[in-house]
């Protein structure tokens, strides 16, 4: 069978974090505030609409966040000013209280607004003076063993008091902004990002204005080879990772003297970062077709291998391939371990040993339901990873099994009557997901061993979708379509 038939498309630039490196919480990634900004290490710009015009402010950003047991509160400062003179002074405090419904796998979140303050002076002595405040955002999170998903909602309303120099009736000027919006996002060991869309109405003494605000954070790690050019040299090259931060947003807006709407872009992007990794030297992949992907995987750590010899075409089997999965998607695992102290003293089958140094790395996936032991009592190790059983673990490590149609489907292999039960729901989403595909015959094969080389290649293709197919399904998809 065509191998690489069954494994398209498969990328060969790939981007991806480097797990062994990454000892706190995952990349996160979060718009800043709810005024559709955008911001780098130096810089933040926002719009503002409630003048007859919209004025772009700029400054540095002062942003601080402080977590004590469920709550964070995150501190918003900004003294901005326009390139005519106008000034923005703002400072806003949000706390977020956190419920981790551990028993089912979620978290959800409550935010609202704790205190405020804000005063807007433009270049005709306009004075634009927050009076009030009301906010509250809920979100929920479902955590996954290889990814968090999330999703929320927002409602608020601002109430300004406006001077303007050339009034003296002696009324006072309010304009009210209500809000409402959403956001929803993902982070992991690979990535973040959180696309936030939020609709202004702004309504005045005598009109209104509507606004549309789209941003979106992204962080990303590229992992590029970088050859070694000299020829008297113990290696001819290694792998650099590239980690990226970028905000991109767009407002679109119409003034109601305005004919149509109209829209302003900003973005902002973080100065990269570099790392090194360790250099493969494996001396049997020679022109092999998985080289690149095994390469990749080691230098990240994926394969822990001590031999020279990687052996790519000898069989994979399921103790081998679900550690090197738990190790790409929760290196916490012996962290934990580690800070509860716990040493596990009976294994949770009777043919594994404790002692073994990724003992704990099977009982964690067995634990969040990402692999099951052949009976009760056997894991078997050492058996052959069949094609079936490798793509329920991925698909169970993201957590998407759920996303299958209704028992009683078929999937659209020639062979569907051969895919067990168990994993058929795992096979139909690995298909809509791209992961894998059929062979040149639209056969899935799920009996068929799976080679070190293939099962290299599958978890290459695997770690490119956390990063590079969430994000483009949660920020070019809802910005750009």
């Amino acid at each position: 069978m065509n191998v690489r038939c069954l494994l398209q498309p498969i990328i060969l630039f790939i981007t991806l974090s480097v797990f062994f490196a990454v000892t706190a919480a995952p990349t996160e990634a979060s718009p800043p505030d709810f005024n559709g900004g955008v911001l780098n290490e130096n810089t933040y710009e926002e719009v503002f609409f409630l003048e007859s015009y919209p004025i772009t402010f700029t400054g540095k950003p002062v942003i601080t966040e402080r977590q004590s047991k469920d709550k964070i509160t995150t501190t918003y400062r900004h003294n901005l000013t326009s390139a005519n003179g106008d000034k923005l002074v703002r400072n806003v405090v949000f706390e977020t209280t956190i419920d981790n419904r551990t028993d089912k796998g979620q978290t959800t979140s409550k935010t609202t607004v704790k205190s405020y303050s804000e005063k807007i002076t433009t270049t005709t002595k306009t004075v634009y003076t927050l009076e009030d405040f009301q906010f509250s955002q809920a979100t929920v999170t479902d955590n996954r063993p290889a990814s968090d998903y999330y999703s929320g909602d927002l409602v608020g309303t601002k109430l300004y008091k406006v001077k303007r120099p050339y009034i003296t009736t002696g009324i006072d000027e309010t304009i009210k902004v209500h809000m409402t919006g959403r956001n929803m996002g993902y982070k992991n060991f690979w990535g973040a990002t959180e696309t936030q869309i939020i609709e202004y109405e702004i309504v005045g003494n005598s009109s209104t204005t509507f606004v549309t605000s789209k941003v979106s954070d992204s962080k990303t790690k590229t992992l590029e080879y970088q050859p070694h050019d000299p020829s008297f040299s113990s290696f001819t090259g290694g792998h650099i990772v590239i980690s990226n931060s970028n905000m991109v947003g767009e407002y679109t807006y119409s003034y109601p003297y305005y004919s149509g709407t109209r829209s302003i872009k900003l973005s902002q992007e973080n100065t990269p970062t570099l790392e090194r990794l360790i250099v493969p030297k494996f001396r049997d992949l020679n022109n092999h077709w998985a080289k690149d992907h095994i390469e990749k995987l080691y230098s990240l750590g994926v394969f822990d291998e001590t031999s020279q010899f990687f052996s790519p075409n000898t069989p994979m089997n399921r103790y081998q391939y679900t550690v090197g999965i738990l190790k790409a998607v929760d290196v916490r695992v012996l962290e934990d371990s580690k800070n509860n102290k716990r040493v596990p003293r009976v294994p949770i089958f009777k043919d594994l040993n404790v002692k073994d140094p990724d003992y704990l790395y099977i009982e964690s996936a067995v634990e969040k339901g990402i692999i099951n032991g052949v009976t009760p009592e056997q894991f078997n190790p050492n058996a052959r990873l069949t094609r079936v059983q490798a793509v329920a673990i991925l698909v169970r490590a993201l957590g998407m099994e759920g996303r299958a149609p209704s028992p009683g489907f078929r999937t659209h292999y020639r062979d569907d009557h051969k895919i067990s039960e168990w994993a058929k729901d795992s096979v139909y989403v690995a298909t809509e997901l791209g992961l894998v595909s059929g062979d040149e015959f639209n056969r899935f094969n799920p009996q068929e061993s799976l080679t070190r080389a293939q099962a290299a290649a599958l978890t290459d293709r695997f770690l490119q979708f956390l990063e590079d197919d969430l994000q483009q399904n949660y920020r070019d998809d809802i910005l750009f379509n």
